[in-house]
């Protein structure tokens, strides 16, 4: 089998004779079996091998603490390996080299194989098995990482790492230290409670957290509870109302007390006197005060100011309530009457209706008129509908004059509307009484004194229309609304100066001797009473009537005029008329 190439040479065949020859069994080991051989002139001597490979490991452990004090990596210096079969500077063939190296790797209590590789001689880790050949620097790193030794790990270190920007560079004063020292361990602990007072560059506004290194802990959510803020609203409400009252009642004490003194002693609370002012009037004795009240006072006198009577002052209404007016409705539109209207009777109708359906009120017949009678009547109207049309009639009829006689039913009598009207009349009056003061130039038609007279009866006025030559006075009072329709009356209805046709006036009537009141001249003309006008001279409002009732007086003077009007204290009134026109 060696003749054709392919199989590579044992080192230890020249030394095996030929009828040894034989396939050699792999070794656990990583070397040869051992032979098999009984003659003991092949067999070398154990103990000295055992001997020069202790020597020689001696001599590689120092050059390999050399090496490592130099910072060189011992594999630099290894030599490399011979050919096979060759020997070495003792003397030795390769194969007594491995055997040697075996039994000083079995005498070694270190040399314990650790994934799968163990130590050589030279200290350099050899894969098992094999040509024995040391591992490459780059895989040394990784053959070493079971070892327990300290020393084994530095030896087995790669010289150059497979990943230059991975690995790290030892700094000189690593790689100079003492063998049996270690390294001091990086002390991570914050400073102490002593320490921290004793720093004069501590911050204590910052807190403790700046000078150690804790842990920050979440703060849990805190709701506030309902109406904090209400409450705390209403607090300084309060307190800025008091301190609002306080400046007030100081302001107002600076102001009382005098500028000068403006000291304490001005708050001081004087004595209370020896007799209330309330109470001089109803002692003899003052000086002596309350003292002696018994047999010294004067309310068991006579004329005494309290007696044992209770006086209960009657209750008088104030003279403004009975003449403010009363509040006006609120007007409504035409759309909102009607639609009130509506549901007013819709109201009724449904409570009527209710009353059909309980049997209160009998069912009404159905309502026929002349335009609905063949659809409501129907088949009856078909077969004799002459008769139908002169039943429909009649109850048309019939309706009407229900209809008539209820309103007139409602109607009042004259007695209650003349008794209504004269409600009404007192009503106005009782909310005050007004006065108004007319001047006319001439009453010559007679038209306009009927006129006058009847409307003030018929408003229910009291006053006096007095006849004169050159000018004429109505006046007139009563309440708010008959004044405000007799002003109309006066100053627009009337045409004073109208003059159409003559008087009529009958025979022993004063008004008819009078010459001034005639609208017709001696020549039994017309006059003429284009410039007649009358002027509103007064309006107010008074506390009482004045007049009985409404009358008319003639004077044919003006002597006569003002005793005539000074019976009522109403003769200035003559005066400026006279003084206006």
């Amino acid at each position: 089998m060696a003749e054709n190439g392919l199989k590579r040479p044992h080192p230890n065949d020249d030394l095996l004779s030929a009828d040894n020859a034989q396939k050699r069994i792999r070794s656990n080991n990583g070397s040869p079996a051992p032979q098999t051989n009984d003659a003991a002139s092949t067999k070398p001597d154990v103990s000295k091998i055992v001997a020069d490979a202790r020597a020689r490991a001696a001599a590689v452990a120092a050059r390999l603490q050399g090496s490592r004090t130099h910072g060189l990596s011992p594999s630099s210096h290894s030599p490399s390996p011979g050919p096979t079969g060759s020997t070495n500077a003792s003397g030795m063939s390769r194969a007594e080299e491995l055997r040697a190296r075996v039994a000083a790797a079995i005498g070694n209590k270190k040399s314990t194989p650790v994934n799968g590789f163990a130590p050589l001689d030279d200290g350099t880790m050899g894969a098992r098995g094999g040509l024995g050949t040391a591992l490459h620097p780059a895989l040394m790193d990784n053959a070493g990482q079971g070892l327990g030794s300290s020393k084994n790990k530095q030896a087995i270190q790669s010289k150059f790492p497979t990943t230059m920007a991975n690995q790290r560079v030892p700094s000189p004063a690593n790689q100079i230290s003492k063998p049996g020292k270690a390294k001091k361990q990086l002390d991570l602990s914050g400073p102490s409670a002593e320490e921290t007072r004793a720093n004069p560059y501590f911050d204590p506004s910052l807190g403790a957290q700046t000078a150690t290194l804790k842990a920050r802990h979440a703060r849990q959510l805190k709701f506030n509870e309902k109406g904090k803020y209400i409450q705390q609203a209403a607090a300084l409400r309060r307190a800025a109302n008091l301190e609002a009252m306080r400046k007030r009642i100081q302001e107002s004490s600076k102001k009382v007390l005098p500028s000068e003194d403006p000291g304490e002693k001005n708050f001081l609370i004087e004595a209370p006197p020896v007799i209330e002012w309330w109470d001089e009037g109803l002692v003899t004795d003052v000086k002596n005060g309350y003292a002696e009240v018994e047999g010294h006072n004067k309310i068991e006198t006579e004329d005494s100011i309290i007696t044992r009577f209770i006086q209960n002052p009657v209750q008088i209404e104030p003279p403004g309530v009975k003449n403010m007016p009363t509040p006006k409705p609120m007007y409504l539109t035409s759309k909102e009457q009607a639609k009130l209207r509506r549901q007013k009777r819709m109201e009724a109708l449904k409570e009527i209706q209710t009353k059909e359906r309980l049997g209160l009120l009998p069912t009404p017949a159905p309502k026929v008129k002349l335009k609905n009678m063949m659809m409501v009547l129907g088949q009856e109207a078909v077969k004799d509908p002459t008769a139908v049309e002169a039943r429909v009639r009649k109850e048309v009829k019939e309706r009407e004059d229900k209809h008539l006689a209820m309103n007139e039913e409602r109607k009042l009598t004259k007695e209650d509307r003349h008794e209504k009207l004269e409600e009404k009349k007192a009503k106005d009056a009782a909310k005050g009484i007004y006065f108004t003061v007319y001047k006319v130039s001439s009453f010559a038609n007679r038209k306009n004194r009927v006129k006058v007279n009847l409307n003030a009866e018929q408003m229910g006025l009291t006053g006096l229309v007095l006849y004169a030559r050159n000018q004429s006075l109505v006046l007139a009072e009563g309440g708010e609304k008959s004044i405000k329709d007799f002003k109309k009356l006066m100053l627009n209805r009337i045409n004073w100066a109208e003059n159409d046709s003559p008087n009529v006036v009958k025979e022993g009537n004063r008004e008819a001797q009078a010459q001034f009141l005639q609208n017709t001249d001696e020549e039994g003309n017309l006059k003429d009473l284009a410039d007649n006008k009358c002027e509103l001279l007064f309006e107010g409002l008074q506390k009482d009537r004045v007049f009985r009732k409404w009358g008319s007086k003639i004077a044919e003077t003006d002597r006569e005029a003002v005793e005539l009007l000074g019976r009522t204290k109403n003769e200035n009134f003559w005066t400026l008329a006279k003084s206006v026109g």
